[in-house]
């Protein structure tokens, strides 16, 4: 296993502030939070959300370098319609 040594496949965040709607949960682990349960979100749909926030389109930011489509959410992130008031 690379990368974080403890529960590697699931996280949690608490976001607050201006966009984000409030007093919800979204997604679920299991009893010992080591994976998703329920509602996952990646992590390319988390930046999508938190620049949509920001007033960005994160489908603009794409540049194309040595044939490729290259972006802060890589070519996948949509923004999670959920977490939006």
């Amino acid at each position: 296993m690379t990368g974080r040594d403890h529960h590697p496949f699931a996280f949690s965040l608490w976001m607050a502030g201006g966009g984000v709607k409030a007093g919800q949960v979204l997604g679920k682990t299991d009893d010992i939070g080591w994976s998703i349960a329920e509602r996952p979100v990646h992590v390319n749909d988390l930046h999508a959300t938190v620049l949509h926030l920001f007033g960005f389109d994160h489908k603009r930011l794409t540049y194309r370098f040595q044939g490729r489509d290259f972006r802060l959410t890589d070519v996948a992130g949509t923004v999670v319609k959920e977490l939006l008031a």
